[in-house]
């Protein structure tokens, strides 16, 4: 079975945050929890709001272009 991007999920302090998501987004994210789930074996999916912050860390952490710009500012 292949991994996922996404690992575990830590807690952290979270920041209040609203934006509108596509109805195709949400079904794509509610299976993506699903499978998560399933490879690392919690009991039930996180839902949209306890998963959209690490992909979007994961997305930042290996964008390349992004972190050597990063440095030159």
């Amino acid at each position: 079975m292949s991994k996922l991007r996404l690992g575990p999920i830590t807690e952290d302090k979270p920041v209040k945050l609203t934006l509108e998501l596509s109805g195709a987004l949400m079904r794509d994210l509610g299976d993506y929890a699903a499978v998560h789930a399933k490879l690392t074996e919690l009991a039930t999916p996180l839902s949209p709001d306890k998963l959209i912050p690490p992909m979007i860390e994961r997305f930042i952490a290996g964008d390349r272009e992004f972190s050597k710009l990063r440095r030159r500012v």
